[in-house]
């Protein structure tokens, strides 16, 4: 997994099909999808559950790129070997979970995954200050923990460009979760962000067996999105 700044897309399988997780991977990196995000929910730090790491596990074989995992589950340590093993290439934990991140981040690397660090909307970019330089990536919740399809809070953007100002020169990628679509993406993307999830605005209008709107979502948010960081 090499680092640079160009718009990577990682749709949410939290919007594809659970019964055909397999199928729906490979659909959409076909058609042209960067990175995979899985949204890792327990129904505690956020009123949702999803998958764990046998989830990961047995889609970790359907993944030809990179497979970014993201714990909204609390408390968190425990369960960072287990991703890791797993396969995750990035896994992700709140600032918000837990009293002790800095060791939480440590213990990622230590895995040997990527480890970044999401933002949920109430909290402010200074609250990442003292770790940029244990991090690789930096999430930003541009809507609520919880639950695909919410619409995106764009007092989020002012916060992109505040981190982006933080990281400065260093290698860390800002991802950004929630509400992302053709219309919200070139905001953050101007800002500064890098990675953008979609669930539903990828996943919307297509299937296994007809992937092709797969491609024409990708290609439409990618594309508003690059058009935004050559203003």
């Amino acid at each position: 997994m090499t680092f640079d700044r160009k718009i990577k897309i990682a749709p949410s399988i939290l919007s594809a099909d659970f019964a055909n997780f397999g199928q729906e991977i490979r659909a959409v990196e076909d058609q042209g999808a960067d990175w995979v995000h899985v949204d890792v929910m327990d129904g505690h730090f956020v009123p949702n559950i999803t998958f764990g790491p046998q989830t990961c596990k047995a889609i970790r074989p359907h993944i030809r790129g990179v497979m970014d995992v993201h714990l909204m589950i609390a408390p968190v340590d425990r369960y960072i070997d287990a991703f890791a093993e797993s396969g995750a290439d990035v896994i992700t934990a709140h600032l918000e979970a837990g009293p002790h991140i800095h060791r939480t981040l440590q213990a990622i690397r230590g895995a040997g995954a990527k480890a970044g660090l999401a933002l949920n909307p109430g909290t402010p970019a200074e609250a990442a200050s003292g770790l940029i330089d244990d991090l690789d990536l930096i999430c930003v919740m541009t809507v609520n923990p919880g639950f695909g399809g919410q619409k995106f809070i764009r007092s989020q953007v002012e916060k992109v460009r505040a981190l982006r100002a933080l990281i400065g020169d260093r290698p860390v990628h800002i991802e950004i979760d929630g509400g992302v679509d053709p219309t919200t993406a070139p905001l953050v993307a101007e800002a500064g962000a890098d990675v953008l999830v979609a669930g539903s605005a990828v996943f919307k209008g297509g299937s296994v067996s007809n992937s092709a709107p797969y491609g024409e979502n990708i290609r439409a948010i990618r594309e508003a999105a690059e058009a935004a960081t050559r203003r």
